[in-house]
């Protein structure tokens, strides 16, 4: 008998046996008593619901309206925690069911000056409005709010993209990240403002760039310093790319007035990957190819670098043809 009948006649032995189990005496006998375990424990869930229990129910904090230059002195509490008192089926609807609301808090009590006060008649009320009739507040803490608080020092701050961008293939930005606004306003004591010299953005990450994108990010928090508004419009210009050659003339700079340069050759091409939309009007005059006087009379050799001083931001990946051109320096005959 081969391996594959014995196994064939194995499975449906098993397979005899299990259906002979399922028919048998006993799995009835187990269906009984699991019917009675279920049910006895139904039973004893429902007396357990009529029964009073104690939890405690967690809200957060929420404080509206506060001026942005102000700064607290001491920490402000950010939820309160209360203990109420029901049934258990009650109870079940806080703890399975129900969404909790913040409890809001507003700085609307100037008569006393640089202190923020929420009683806890406010607290309770906040609280009682979200419970059930039948449930009871036993206690919250903490029963009240009050934190003293002092003016903030003001600095404009401006606004850098933080990201990372991913480009398909042919893909480029086509010019300065857009940034609205560019510049926020930053709220901290005097010696915070002097550390910040910008406010980033959250990490943003581009993936398969292939179109002009624009998001609303949030500005990466600092701590202790408020920041008006924390969320700016950002725009990245995403363009498809082609190439493009320019010849441009070379610039030396610096020579003296009794000498002139002859260089050969007297040009340079350049070539670089352009947006579509901007082919047409890129022109030689946005380029700049220079050489200094000074890198000249060091070198003996008659050659020297050339140095792409000048190109349009949007341009990418200049190659320049030749790097190297020869010089010659001649007297200049009018300062003879």
């Amino acid at each position: 008998m081969s391996h594959i009948e014995h196994l064939s006649q194995s499975v449906k032995s098993l397979n005899k046996q299990t259906k002979a189990y399922f028919h048998g005496d006993q799995w009835k006998e187990a269906l009984v008593f699991f019917f009675f375990v279920l049910l006895a424990f139904g039973f004893w869930l429902l007396q357990s619901l009529q029964q009073e229990y104690e939890i405690s129910l967690t809200f957060p904090v929420k404080y509206k309206e506060l001026p942005a230059d102000i700064a607290f002195d001491e920490e402000i509490p950010q939820q309160i925690m209360a203990k109420v008192k029901d049934k258990g089926s009650v109870l079940l609807n806080y703890t399975l069911g129900r969404t909790l609301l913040p409890i809001e808090v507003k700085l609307d009590n100037k008569e006393k000056q640089g202190v923020l006060h929420f009683s806890k008649k406010q607290i309770e009320n906040d609280i009682q409005k979200q419970l059930l009739a039948t449930t009871s507040l036993i206690e919250f803490e903490p029963q009240h709010i009050e934190a003293s608080f002092s003016q903030r020092k003001h600095k404009p701050l401006p606004v850098k993209f933080d990201g990372d961008i991913q480009f398909i293939t042919g893909f480029q930005l086509a010019g300065e990240i857009q940034i609205e606004p560019s510049v926020v306003d930053a709220y901290a004591s005097a010696a915070a403002l002097d550390t910040l010299q910008e406010a980033l953005t959250q990490f943003t990450e581009v993936k398969k760039g292939n179109k002009t994108v624009q998001r609303t990010v949030a500005l990466r928090p600092i701590a202790g310093v408020n920041l008006v508004p924390t969320t700016v419009t950002v725009t990245l210009p995403i363009e498809e790319y082609t190439e493009k050659s320019l010849n441009i003339p070379i610039i030396c700079k610096g020579v003296p007035h009794h000498y002139k340069v002859r260089l050969f050759p007297s040009e340079v091409t350049v070539t670089c990957s352009v947006p579509l939309s901007r082919f047409k009007a890129l022109s030689e005059s946005q380029f700049e190819i220079t050489i200094d006087y000074n890198e000249l009379e060091q070198n003996a050799s008659g050659s020297c670098y050339v140095h792409l001083t000048r190109k349009p931001e949007w341009v990418h990946t200049p190659t320049l043809l030749p790097t190297q051109v020869e010089f010659l320096l001649e007297h200049n005959e009018h300062y003879d």
